[in-house]
């Protein structure tokens, strides 16, 4: 039976830079544009070998701005993918875009190539705060490019949205998700505002006009309770989507499902290996190009380190984790790991229903926090395995003075 895996295409070019951008994206560039295709074209025909084994059931051109590289580029890549791949006739395909580069024409010519989902970046419905951004569209250009949308046949469009902006307020904010359920989409993503060094908001990563800690949360709680009463659910940390309208691609990230990555700086998991492609357009085409690798990392992820991944990721979504598939993965189940889960449930950060753990909305909050509590009680539990699996080994610790019995400690935040 072939296995199904996921398909992500890294479009690198941009109109422009934004001002907190930090992803692997090139302004200017549009010369390159013919290589970069041609570059992607001939790793697809490379991959064929392994894609002639597995049923493509998701694709998502991220970026990047994918639109900028225009629907001619975009559609040829996807031709090949179906040419050299077995993607499926029903399989979710994604698109992200910019407001101001997606014309309703090429929209219209996308959606009949077979791409059947569109992400568009918002970020914000107060037009002084997307020009603090540098984005370069207004509101009024989003409710044109949701239009052009539906009306090019897309029946499942998403809205990227960002929070704690510079000089944002709660009741801006408010107003910026109003505005994005009023255009009715099908898919909300929230993202808090990062500044990462590098990018040119970094200088305000000080500034008194940053909203605090305090106010970011309540900015995100306020999300939670008002995309609820929008008929959006909550699915993952920063992810809301009406009901069977979530993201199936991003979905497979957090299942630790298998996918390929294509392009420049893109991610893969595949047959229990993580790599990454160098993130430079320049050396990935004379790469593929020369018929040269385009990998720059790779690690063998080990069955110890699947099963921490799945706590790290699991946590991530509503769904959570439970001790069955846990004990797929690591046979001594989730004892120590479900102790702390109990702790984190007195403090209203964690929940279990139908047999699994979650976080909760104000668990998400500290997810950084808490997984990483998680995956300390799950070192906890393998040092007791093993003592009560390796009699010899535990001798040799109590000789050592290192068999004091663990007793887990949550640090608390």
């Amino acid at each position: 039976m072939k296995k199904r895996i996921g398909v992500y295409v890294h479009v690198p070019f941009c109109s422009g830079k934004c001002a907190y951008c930090d992803f692997y994206s090139l302004a200017g560039r549009d010369k390159q544009m013919p290589a970069y295709e041609e570059a992607v074209i001939r790793h697809i025909r490379e991959y064929s070998p392994q894609l002639d084994g597995c049923l493509i059931d998701t694709v998502y051109f991220g970026g990047g701005t994918p639109t900028a590289l225009g629907a001619d580029r975009l559609i040829a890549i996807f031709d090949a993918l179906k040419k050299y791949g077995n993607v499926l006739v029903d399989s979710e395909v994604t698109l992200e875009a910019n407001p101001e580069s997606c014309g309703r024409q090429e929209l219209i010519r996308l959606r009949k190539a077979g791409f059947n989902r569109i992400s568009i970046g918002m970020q914000s419905g107060n037009d002084r705060l997307l020009e603090t951004l540098g984005r370069r569209h207004n509101f009024a250009r989003v409710e044109e490019a949701v239009v052009d949308a539906r009306e090019a046949g897309f029946k499942n469009v998403s809205l990227d949205l960002i929070y704690g902006l510079p000089a944002q307020s709660r009741d801006d904010w408010a107003g910026t998700l109003a505005k994005a359920a009023a255009l009715k989409p099908d898919h909300m993503s929230c993202y808090g505002l990062k500044l990462e060094k590098g990018t040119p908001m970094y200088i305000l990563r000080d500034s008194p006009f940053l909203p605090d800690d305090d106010t970011q949360a309540d900015m995100y709680l306020y999300a939670v309770e008002a995309l609820a009463r929008y008929g959006f659910r909550q699915y993952e940390i920063s992810n809301f989507a009406r009901r069977g309208m979530e993201s199936v691609h991003n979905l497979k990230y957090w299942r630790c499902e298998e996918y390929i990555g294509l392009g420049p700086a893109a991610h893969s998991y595949m047959n229990s290996r993580r790599y990454s492609n160098i993130a430079d357009l320049d050396e990935y085409i004379g790469r593929m190009t020369s018929g040269g690798s385009v990998i720059d990392q790779m690690e063998i992820i080990t069955e110890q380190e699947k099963a921490s991944e799945y706590i790290m990721l699991g946590m991530r979504t509503t769904m959570g984790i439970a001790d069955e598939e846990y004990r797929r993965l690591d046979p001594m189940g989730m004892e120590e790991i479900a102790r702390l889960l109990e702790e984190f449930n007195s403090h209203g950060w964690a929940a279990r229903e139908n047999g699994r753990w979650r976080l909760t909305p104000e668990g998400f909050l500290l997810s950084n926090t808490l997984i990483g509590e998680l995956l300390e009680a799950q070192a906890r539990q393998r040092m007791l395995w093993k003592r009560r699996t390796d009699p010899v080994d535990d001798m040799q610790m109590r000789m050592t003075g290192m068999a004091q019995e663990p007793v887990p400690v949550f640090k608390g935040m």
